[in-house]
This record gives C-alpha cells, sequence and structure tokens, in this order.
C-alpha cells in the first residue's frame, strides 16, 4: 500500500462507494475496451507493448508531467532520451547540463529531484543489480510521490500499482459524483480507495494509461467529451449534468504580486552578466539576470494585476526596497553584491525601452505569485566589468558573460529569462 492508503481498512467493501458491484466490476473492462480502440498508443515513454519494460523510461516521462501536459513534455523527452539514454548517463551527468536540458518546463525542483533520484537509483542497481521492485522502494526517490510510484510499478515494471493522479481523481470524483474538497485528506482516501478497488491485478498498467488518457482526452476539465465515454452510463455526474461542477476544490487565494527590475549588465563586447542561482529557491541551479527587488509604494492594488504605471502625478514612483528583511528574503548574495557595487560606483539603470518600463512590464506567473520584470540596461567599461566580476568571483559564485544568443543555447535559463531575451 502507499502512504496514502495505508491508513485505509484493509478490506474496501463496495458498500463504501456510490455504485453497484456489477458498475464497478464492469469499469476495468470498459475502460480497457475503450482504450484499445481510441486511446494513445504511440506516447514516446509508453510500455504496454513490450515484453521488456524500462521503469527509467517512465519514470523520467511521469516527473516530466507532473503539471505539465503532454504536447510540451514530448520535445523535452526526446533530448533527455537523446542525451541520456540511461539512468547512469542521469546520474553522471553535470547539473548545467541537465538544466540546460530542463529550461523552459517550469517547476524546476523536478528537475533537481531526478538528478539525485538518478543518482539513488544507481546506488540502488549496484547494490542489487536491479531498479526497486516495490512501492516503498520507488516512494524512496526524490520527487517521487505515491501515484507515481504507482505508475512506475504498473507501467514500468508490470507489476501491480495504482494510480491516483490529476486525471484519474477528475474521472473517479465526476463517475462516483465525490462532492469532498479534493484537497482534503478525507476525500484523497475516498478517492485512493475507489481507485484501489478499482484497478485489475492484472494489466494494471493498462488500466493506468487507460485512466490518464480519459482524463486527458475525454474526461477534460471543461468540455468533456461525455457522449464518447465508455462510462457515461452510470457516471453519477453525467446523470445530474452537472460534470464540471467535479472535482470540488476550494477556491485558490488571489496570488500576489511582486516587481522587480532585472539588470542586463553589458560590458564593451556586448556580453550581459548571468549569475546561476542557489541550488534552495526559486529556478534553483539555473542561470538568471541579476534581480533587484521593487517595492510598490502606492497605486497597488492587492490581489489584481499590477496597474499600469502612468504619468508620475498619478503615482509615486516604484523604489528599491531598504527594509532589510525584504531585502535579504529577496536578494541573492550575488544580487546584494552587485547592488551595493552599483550604488557605490553610482551607476544607474535605464531602461530598456520607454515601453517596457512605462506601459508593459513583463509578467511572470509563478505557483504562488505573479512576477513582473522590468527590463533595465547598465553598460560597464572594461575596467567596471572586471571590477565586478572580481567581486563576484571573491565570494565564489558562478557567473558568466555572454551574448543573448549564447546565453540561450548554452546556459539553462527560465522562461522568464528567455522573455527579456525576446
Amino acid at each position: 500500500m502507499t502512504q496514502l492508503t495505508a491508513n485505509l481498512n484493509p478490506k474496501i467493501l463496495d458498500d463504501d462507494f456510490h455504485h453497484s458491484t456489477e458498475s464497478l466490476d464492469s469499469l476495468a473492462p470498459r475502460l480497457l475496451a475503450w482504450f484499445a480502440e481510441n486511446g494513445r498508443h504511440d506516447l514516446s515513454w509508453q510500455q504496454h507493448q513490450t515484453d521488456t519494460p524500462n521503469p527509467y523510461i517512465v519514470w523520467l516521462s511521469e516527473v516530466m508531467l507532473q503539471q505539465t501536459q503532454v504536447t510540451t513534455v514530448l520535445p523535452y523527452f526526446a533530448r533527455f532520451m537523446a542525451s541520456f539514454p540511461t539512468v547512469q548517463d542521469l546520474a553522471a551527468a553535470e547539473w548545467d547540463t541537465i538544466a540546460e536540458h530542463w529550461a523552459g518546463m517550469g517547476y524546476y525542483a523536478r528537475a533537481r529531484n531526478l538528478h539525485k533520484g538518478a543518482k539513488q537509483l544507481v546506488e540502488v542497481i549496484d547494490a542489487t543489480g536491479e531498479y526497486p521492485i516495490t512501492l516503498a522502494g520507488w516512494e524512496a526517490i526524490p520527487g517521487v510521490g505515491p501515484s507515481t510510484a504507482g505508475a512506475i510499478m504498473a507501467m514500468g515494471l508490470h507489476r501491480y500499482g495504482v494510480i491516483c493522479d490529476g486525471n484519474v481523481k477528475r474521472v473517479l470524483t465526476r463517475w462516483a459524483a465525490i462532492d469532498g474538497d479534493i484537497t482534503k485528506s478525507a476525500t484523497t482516501k475516498e478517492l485512493w480507495a475507489l481507485a484501489e478497488r478499482l484497478t485489475p491485478r492484472e494489466q494494471s498498467g493498462l488500466f493506468a494509461q487507460a485512466m490518464m488518457d480519459m482524463g486527458a482526452t475525454l474526461c477534460t476539465r471543461s468540455k468533456p467529451a461525455c457522449l464518447l465515454c465508455p462510462l457515461q452510463d452510470d457516471c453519477l455526474a453525467h446523470a445530474q449534468g452537472r460534470e464540471t461542477d467535479y472535482p470540488v476544490k476550494a477556491k485558490k487565494q488571489p496570488k500576489p504580486s511582486k516587481f522587480s527590475n532585472a539588470l542586463l549588465i553589458k560590458n564593451v563586447d556586448g556580453e550581459i552578466l548571468w549569475l546561476q542561482r542557489p541550488d534552495n529557491g526559486i529556478w534553483g541551479g539555473l542561470w538568471s539576470l541579476p534581480l533587484e527587488f521593487i517595492e510598490k509604494t502606492s497605486g497597488n492594488i492587492k490581489g489584481k494585476t499590477a496597474p499600469k504605471q502612468t504619468d508620475a502625478s498619478d503615482e509615486k514612483p516604484l523604489k528599491v526596497a531598504s527594509n532589510e528583511k525584504v531585502y535579504e528574503a529577496e536578494f541573492t548574495t550575488a544580487e546584494q553584491i552587485i547592488n551595493e557595487w552599483l550604488d557605490k560606483n553610482q551607476l544607474i539603470a535605464k531602461s530598456v525601452s520607454n515601453t517596457l518600463l512605462d506601459d508593459a512590464p513583463i509578467k511572470h506567473s509563478l505557483t504562488h505569485f505573479h512576477w513582473y520584470l522590468t527590463p533595465q540596461l547598465v553598460t560597464l567599461n572594461t575596467k567596471q566589468a572586471q571590477e565586478i566580476t572580481d567581486a563576484l568571483q571573491s565570494a565564489e559564485i558562478n557567473i558568466n558573460w555572454l551574448n543573448t544568443e549564447d546565453a540561450q543555447s548554452k546556459l539553462g535559463l527560465p522562461r522568464a529569462m528567455v522573455k527579456i531575451l525576446e
């Protein structure tokens, strides 16, 4: 059992659910018949058509598919497999190479966990001669939760495994009209119990893929194709005409907004200064322009997107926050060094263009906040460029001076930085 289902009663009774035993028993055959005819069978990572499945491929794809759609993942997966065809190759790779391969896909902690997980898996293989063969063994790998572990067991090892990811939860909450908040532990336990009841002991990998396909292609979030669904006859949400009322999820609070200048610090050769972000925190291990936190002094509307900057008479200008706590929370060590150096040398950043500064800062949305980034240009002479380089290197900070083209081809850049360069 997974961590989430470990606390359930060891015997799951049909009386616990909203459907008859007949409906419960027939769901898997109906779904598998639909999948055989209509499911996706050509995805690069699928293992249901082979007798010798590769858990590495499934693990890699499952991590990539967390929070990211199949169409986005496909080229990234192909590139990873070309460069790192085995888990040993991934474990031996330098972090900068992995970051460059991942750049643009977001949720960068996944890439960090992949690298750590690959090293851990190689240790397991060296010690035992094989990949982990238990749920607990896979859940011990960084970034692998209960559903990902179940997917690897079912699809990557052709053993019994249960999945209950976002697609599956959407299908099950509609089919069974489960009206509990899916962010609550009680509803999570109910969904896992139902998933376990429905998953056949044989062909659990096929069933897992079929459930994911159902959620991705038919039982979609906003426009479910109910007339094509093999489960429509006993789907309770469909019977009530309330498909899009499920799954039930508490409304999110509006995201706060943060504001930063993105400093394009150029040397006489037209190269830009790039900093490698600390391993922890936002964009861990990736490369970024130096960022300068901005505090909105007025005109800020909590919970709404940033208003356009208008005439100075309408709104006080933005200012760099000087509050020590804010400063330390927003700035990396490298950025503190840069800001102090710029202040000492009385170098003032200039807007890249009036349009960018006054009309539309670049908006980049992250999990917990919206980030408004305003590009600002600082041009240094040869002596100044060497001074700031020495100051950063003396603090053991990884830096690079590269033009925009080389930065995009050689460094792992977060999508927000690519937006600025574009």
